[in-house]
């Protein structure tokens, strides 16, 4: 584990503020930089800005004044933690870093005249302007399925908020041996390890509180990022068997469990692709057949958040092209698109990607206002998760430009090993919990 330290130590230095040196830029103090969205993304990128030159003028709009953090709300459905704990303001980036704040819809970008206008009527002029809106749920990507049924009935919860609250209750109060459907997205989406984490907590919920019930990932999908070490932490905690092609992988010595599983996970291939929600008889139909449940979950397909749209930073994919060493956008100058709006390759949409692309654009912001070159860069991501509460997981990457112009990931070591030890497992789950509030502080604080 101390190669994993290591990278981790290395990691938090060259993302650290000593990357950020302060400026003296003459004849260049009022610059202003608008900000839309405050998001991980967004919140980063303001906070960076501020640290590398204080004379900016750097203003975030953001429609909601509290922020309701994704990365690890899943952890409300399993009462790990509480809905407040996701809240997170900014307070500090106001009062300490000095960052303006709009709390209110942007609505329109004039590319021209260099402005934004809210759902207010605020108008704001900047010489720089960085988009980071997140994404957007397809709803209506599977038939029978819509935001009206998300927001009463069927929940996706996967933008943190009211719905993450509802399937919380839906699942703490489903009958005793009900059932509870899992429909996972197709790629690309936001957060590769998060909806088999979650199926993984609360297969591990009911095993305490309602130990008959069951749970079912129906996939489009044949593999995930951290597949392996998750497959085989269920099967050491649940007695999940995998797939015959995951069992050439790991040992045999190492899958000690044959009990029977809880946790069913049906790959496209076994017809696990989601066609159609019967939302009267709670019935999702897949490829392979009907799955009556108790409690469904339906991660639909993403695209751009809906501001992309409105700005016209999107192509035919959804997405936002950039030009990879700067992120700014290919359709507007000036404009620069972070997170999990952008088309950024090799990286995933993640809070993580998010985070070192928005200090990456602050250097090639405040480096360019300074006449200087911000050099080459060099991205990181980490995806932390868990098979079970003491069980850790990760995937970690570093990024790097490509001779063919793309982002692409250089590192070879990427996962906990097959064979690591016990300790080495719930140190990974520390870990889990440690990112989690260092993040935040590295973010708002």
């Amino acid at each position: 584990m101390n190669s994993r330290r290591q990278f981790l130590l290395a990691s938090a230095a060259a993302l650290g503020t000593a990357a950020f040196p302060a400026l003296v830029r003459a004849g260049q103090a009022s610059a202003r930089i608008v900000i839309v969205g405050g998001g991980v993304g967004g919140a980063t990128a303001a906070k960076y800005l501020k640290l590398a030159d204080p004379s900016l003028q750097v203003t975030v709009i953001e429609k909601n004044p509290v922020y309701i953090r994704p990365y690890g709300s899943s952890e409300v459905l399993n009462q790990h933690a509480s809905f407040q704990d996701l809240e997170v303001r900014y307070d500090v980036l106001r009062q300490k870093y000095g960052v303006a704040f709009v709390f209110d819809a942007a609505k329109t970008l004039d590319p021209v005249n260099k402005t934004v206008t809210t759902a207010g009527g605020k108008v704001l002029a900047y010489d720089r302007l960085i988009v980071s809106p997140g994404i957007k749920l397809r709803y209506d990507s599977l038939p029978g399925y819509s935001e009206q049924l998300a927001e009463t009935q069927v929940p996706s919860g996967w933008i943190a908020g009211a719905q993450t609250a509802l399937l919380a209750k839906q699942l703490q109060s489903m009958r005793d041996g009900g059932t509870f459907v899992l429909a996972a997205p197709p790629n690309p989406y936001r957060c590769p390890p998060g909806p088999y984490e979650r199926a993984a907590l609360m297969t591990e919920w009911f095993a305490k509180h309602n130990p008959r019930a069951k749970v079912i990932i129906a996939d489009p999908k044949d593999s995930f990022v951290t597949d392996e070490t998750a497959l085989l932490g269920w099967n050491r905690l649940y007695g999940y068997q995998p797939p015959q092609e995951y069992r050439a992988k790991i040992k045999a010595e190492l899958m000690p469990s044959t009990k029977p599983c809880a946790l069913e996970w049906i790959q496209a291939r076994a017809g696990g692709t989601p066609q159609r929600l019967d939302v009267k008889t709670l019935t999702l139909h897949t490829a392979g057949g009907a799955i009556k449940a108790d409690v469904i979950n339906i991660i639909p397909a993403m695209v751009a958040g809906q501001i992309a749209f409105d700005f016209g930073l999107t192509d035919a994919s959804g997405f936002c092209p950039v030009h990879r060493a700067t992120f700014e956008s290919t359709i507007h100058k000036d404009v620069h698109v972070i997170g999990d709006s952008s088309i950024a390759d090799a990286m995933p949409k993640s809070g993580f990607s998010a985070n070192t692309q928005a200090k990456w654009v602050a250097r090639v912001i405040t480096d360019g206002l300074a006449g200087r070159d911000p050099g080459t860069p060099v991205w990181e991501n980490t995806c932390y998760a868990l098979a079970g509460k003491d069980y850790g997981l990760f995937v970690a990457d570093v990024f790097k430009i490509k001779e063919d112009g793309r982002i692409g990931r250089v590192n070879k070591a990427r996962y906990l090993p097959l064979d690591a030890s016990p300790a080495q497992i719930r140190l990974s789950a520390v870990y889990q919990q440690a990112w989690i509030q260092a993040f935040t502080q590295d973010i708002f604080a």
